[in-house]
């Protein structure tokens, strides 16, 4: 069964940087296109940024100039490099990645969330 794994989350200080990691499990599996979303509790899961299958790039107002989305040359790997975090920036990120079969076939997968907690 095919899976996307994030990684990279952490605690870090206001201004700080992170980058999160999202893979797909199935060797053969590539992304197509993809996007980082990410959930407060008690609010909706918002869309941060996201990058099409032709790598056009888009990005929430509050991330511009401080996120960047890209895939690794391979297209096995979506990353979100964040840099400047704020406090508000605290949140559960989750990858949501479309994944292209060797078939050709592109189907949608969500990561299981990884924290980003940014605070003195």
């Amino acid at each position: 069964q095919v899976q996307v794994v994030e990684s990279g989350g952490g605690s870090v200080q206001p201004g700080g940087s992170l980058r999160l990691s999202c893979a797909a499990s199935g060797r053969s599996f590539v992304f197509y296109s993809g996007g980082w979303y990410r959930q407060v509790a008690g609010k909706q899961r918002e869309l941060v940024a996201n990058i099409g299958s032709g790598s056009r790039t888009t990005y929430a107002d509050f991330v511009k100039g401080r996120f960047t989305i890209g895939k690794d040359n391979a297209g096995r790997t979506l990353y979100l490099q964040m840099n400047d975090l704020e406090p508000e920036d605290t949140a559960v990120y989750y990858c949501n990645a479309y994944l292209s079969a060797p078939t050709g076939v592109v189907n949608r997968y969500w990561g299981q969330g990884t924290q980003v907690t940014v605070s003195s």
